[in-house]
């Protein structure tokens, strides 16, 4: 199966369950870290082919998602004497293809780029539509750049050996799309057999609708709105409140999918209040959060603390707050008008400790 992703230039394919053979003229650099590579690593190799292969490992998680990590590969790259016709690869989960990506954009002024994928998150949002980039001490992502991929390929085989947490992170993200843009994907999600989704000796095919459906959807958004101006904006839903949650957990709290899925529920309780959602909308997505066992609930210390880091987000534009939020399920709209009370009291009810 292949998904387009159509861009006034470097349109590339999403690959599902298609690759078999990578061959390259030139030099290759596959990266990933050492839990990805001791798993798949070779598996990956017994299918690619170029005049030179070297291997970079970098740490693991979204903690090491930093300016060191990317100094960390620029300087293997020059060791290994890559030039501007060499390729990277990026191979593992969302962290290693932000990395990767911003990576290959500032190489030489940039070099190409293929995201493989070994994680849920990474597949259906992460790995497709170039956005890249790495965590500072005052935010996420807050230092990167648009890099589109050469191409991407998912291959469901990787998700055998993740833990639920990941697998439900990356449901997260799914989740996430299909209120903001398509109310028949949440009905697909909903009829999804959980005990199928959570068991991975079975037939993977689960897998590869998800990753089918998902990477549909934001392919179609990618491509009409590359560089986040307006339509791929709505993307971000639930990422203004997860990112806040996920700084001041400094990065280890929190898989990215979990903390996205938090903010979803404190997006939503802003949208009850300003008439968007229903109480029943509400609950219907909070129970289909709990059914891939995500959490919805993060114990604010200071409403105010929280408040104030929502300006470090590269959403804040101006000096106002830009929260999207769904209008009713399938739809969404940027909001930067809501009175700083109303979004205090949203932040105050997830001080008081749950019910």
């Amino acid at each position: 199966m292949n998904i387009k992703v159509n861009l006034e230039k470097n349109s590339y394919e999403v690959s599902v369950n298609e690759l078999k053979k990578l061959e390259f003229k030139g030099k290759v650099a596959v990266v990933s870290n050492a839990k990805i590579a001791g798993l798949h690593l070779q598996s990956l190799l017994s299918r690619l082919k170029a005049d030179e292969v070297f291997i970079i490992t970098l740490k693991d998680g979204e903690q090491y998602k930093n300016l060191q990590s990317i100094e960390e590969l620029l300087n293997q790259l020059f060791i290994s004497k890559l030039d501007r016709k060499s390729t990277l690869i990026a191979f593992g989960g969302g962290v290693i293809s932000d990395i990767v990506g911003f990576g290959a954009s500032i190489y030489q002024r940039g070099i190409d780029f293929i995201n493989i994928p070994t994680t849920l998150l990474a597949m259906v949002d992460a790995a497709v539509g170039g956005k890249t980039g790495v965590n500072n001490a005052f935010g996420k992502n807050l230092i990167g750049s648009f890099y589109q991929p050469r191409a991407v390929y998912c291959e469901s085989e990787f998700l055998k050996t993740l833990p639920q947490r990941e697998l439900s992170a990356g449901m997260a993200e799914f989740i996430k799309m299909a209120i903001t843009f398509d109310e028949k994907k949440l009905e697909f999600i909903e009829k999804l057999d959980e005990n199928a989704f959570f068991d991975k000796s079975l037939d993977d095919v689960i897998y590869a609708q998800i990753i089918f459906e998902s990477v549909k959807l934001k392919a179609d958004i990618v491509s009409k709105d590359e560089k986040e101006n307006d339509l791929r904006m709505l993307l971000n839903y639930g990422h203004t409140f997860a990112h806040v949650i996920e700084n001041q957990t400094q990065y280890k709290t929190f898989l990215h999918g979990e903390a996205v899925a938090i903010g979803i529920n404190m997006a939503n309780q802003l949208a009850l209040k300003l008439g968007f959602l229903s109480e029943v909308e509400c609950k219907k997505v909070e129970k289909l959060l709990h059914k891939f066992k995500l959490p919805t609930y993060y114990k604010i210390k200071d409403s105010n603390e929280f408040y104030e880091a929502f300006f470090l987000d590269k959403k804040s534009l101006n000096a106002k707050l830009h929260f999207i939020l769904p209008q009713g399920l399938g739809r969404a709209v940027i909001k930067n008008d809501i009175k700083k009370e109303l979004i205090l009291e949203v932040l105050t009810d997830f001080t008081k400790g749950r019910a």
